[in-house]
């Protein structure tokens, strides 16, 4: 399996587009003035304290409050007051925290809608192969190396590089790396966690100490392991940095590092820039003529699964079978493309047999296990549902690229022009029998207006005779299909 990297670069945007055997599965993009936080570091002040929640929100200097709960609280000095350090052990927020109080805190989940962003302060900074974890005095390793000699070989050697400034976790893409790899990657990082600690004295509350990477940069840092082939970048400047970048801390991926200088945009190459815009469409087709629906909403992600014009070969079991091994593996690609988190359900199409249902858990997370984000799937309810979670610590690409519809306001619908025709009649009633007109004029959108002059005229002419009073329709050509203004004469 082949994987590229595209990375699209404007002054104002940075794209990042992963590609799988020609076929696009993630889709990164920063924006500089909505630059992702997650990572970052704050010297932040508490500004109100929650008992009743567990929680705390900290003024970090962003527009929205972020939301700190005692689970993310771990006793280090900075976040507990001398007095209530014997006492950490009791998760009760306000023997945590107190209100007015600075606090050193690191964001683990960009602001989402409504809610500010999520913190802690059991802060860590990754590097390449390590994550340095300040305060702590052990040395962790992923569990996704296997060989326990390896493990050994690198806790051996991470563990020469604790001392009082903290501990580390050594990563995945640590195995097979060399002592002085590794030495290096524990000196950056500890020579990191100074400049952050000097910062913290001098800098005032609300102020960031650390920032994290830039886009480009991060994901080649989060994708040492991975077998890139190639990585194109189409601005000479952003390739001179990400240059830079791989230089000192990636050096096994520099070389293929290419600049694109072709003459069509870097996301028309493998139809990227269109499969981007289909990733905001609601339904998703399928191959064999089945498609899916998939809705986000607050709460939850749903995607229901229909056999469409899919009829099958032998029987009516083997067709929703069928339908439903096709798309688990579209519905692995879209979590990815459009970075869907939090709790989804999916509603496959009925099975009668048992064994069909197993076949098809085993599917999806066989297609799941290419996802670099945390999944975990609770398999079948009483009601035929899969319940399943993906982490989430970034918003998804609708909630990046998209906004609020202003004339439905989020609904997904809009009222029908007769729910509308029938809403003003009732106004003018109301306003009619609360005030003294002589007339009324009432501005509607075109679409509105045509219907109040043709099939509803006579339910305004039955009006007029009801109020006694003349109305006239003035359709506006800006207004949209709810608005409308009633206005006494």
């Amino acid at each position: 399996m082949s994987i590229e990297l595209l990375i699209n670069v404007t002054p104002s945007e940075t794209r990042v587009a992963m590609i799988e055997s020609g076929n696009l599965q993630e889709v990164h993009i920063e924006r500089e003035s909505k630059r992702g936080i997650v990572g970052n570091i704050y010297k932040g002040r508490v500004s109100r304290v929650l008992p009743g929640m567990q929680a705390a929100f900290v003024d970090i200097g962003l527009d929205k409050a972020a939301f700190l709960h005692a689970s993310d609280i771990v006793p280090h000095t900075e976040c507990v007051a001398e007095n209530e350090k014997k006492q950490f052990q009791v998760l009760d927020i306000s023997e945590l925290v107190r209100q007015g109080q600075d606090i050193v805190v690191q964001v683990i989940k960009d602001p989402l809608g409504t809610k500010g962003a999520r913190l802690t302060t059991d802060v860590t900074l990754p590097s390449r192969y390590l994550v340095f974890m300040p305060g702590a005095s052990h040395v962790g390793v992923s569990q996704r190396i296997e060989s326990e000699e390896e493990r050994e070989r690198l806790k051996k050697i991470v563990k020469y590089h604790c001392d009082d400034l903290g501990g580390f976790i050594i990563r995945t893409a640590a195995e097979g790396a060399s002592e002085d790899e590794l030495g290096q990657d524990a000196a950056f990082l500890k020579h990191l966690w100074r400049k952050v600690i000097e910062r913290r004295i001098k800098l005032k509350p609300k102020s960031m100490l650390y920032g994290e990477l830039g886009l480009a940069q991060r994901i080649l840092r989060d994708f040492v392991g991975t077998e890139l082939d190639r990585i194109q970048v189409d601005s000479r400047l952003g390739f001179e940095k990400l240059k830079e970048f791989t230089e000192e801390f990636v050096p096994e991926v520099n070389d293929k590092i290419d600049y694109y200088a072709g003459e069509q945009p870097i996301f028309d190459l493998f139809d990227t820039e269109n499969e981007i815009q289909r990733s905001l469409d609601r339904k998703v087709e399928l191959k064999s003529g089945g498609y899916l629906i998939i809705d986000q909403t607050e709460a939850m992600t749903t995607v229901d699964i229909n056999t469409g014009a899919f009829v099958g070969r032998r029987n009516l079991e083997e067709t929703i079978f069928n339908t439903n091994i096709e798309a688990t593996k579209a519905i692995a690609r879209q979590l990815r493309l459009r970075n869907l988190g939090g709790i989804i359900i999916i509603d496959f199409i009925d099975m009668a047999i048992e064994d069909h249902q197993r076949r098809v858990l085993a599917t999806l997370e066989q297609a799941l296990s290419f996802d670099r984000v945390k999944t975990n799937i609770n398999g079948f309810t009483q009601l035929g549902l899969v319940e399943m979670t993906r982490k989430r610590t970034r918003e998804s690409i609708e909630h990046v690229l998209c906004g609020t519809c202003p004339t439905c306001e989020g609904r997904g619908t809009v009222k029908t022009v007769e729910s509308v025709c029938y809403e003003i009649l009732r106004e003018i009633t109301r306003v009619n029998r609360a005030y003294d007109a002589d007339r009324f004029v009432v501005y509607v959108s075109p679409a509105v207006g045509d219907v109040l002059a043709g099939d509803e005229y006579h339910a305004l002419a039955e009006l007029e005779v009801f109020i006694g009073k003349q109305v006239k329709v003035k359709p506006e050509p800006l207004y949209i299909q709810e608005q409308f203004d009633v206005v006494m004469m």
